[in-house]
């Protein structure tokens, strides 16, 4: 009786230890990442600036 008890606590720890890193890339809570616009300036083949409009999220 003590092995079958010791080896469902086993089992369920195993379980749980699993469950955690699955649900961690989940924002959950209506979390969402923060995005913002930033410009990027080069040059074309003619020389002229060119500024581009870029969105970067984290």
């Amino acid at each position: 009786m003590r092995k079958i008890v010791v080896s469902a606590a086993i089992a369920a720890v195993a379980a749980i230890s699993f469950a955690a890193p699955s649900e961690a890339g989940d924002y959950g809570y209506g979390y969402k990442p923060a995005c913002f616009v930033k410009k990027v300036a080069s040059y074309d083949h003619y020389g002229n600036r060119v500024v581009k409009k870029i969105r970067v999220c984290r």
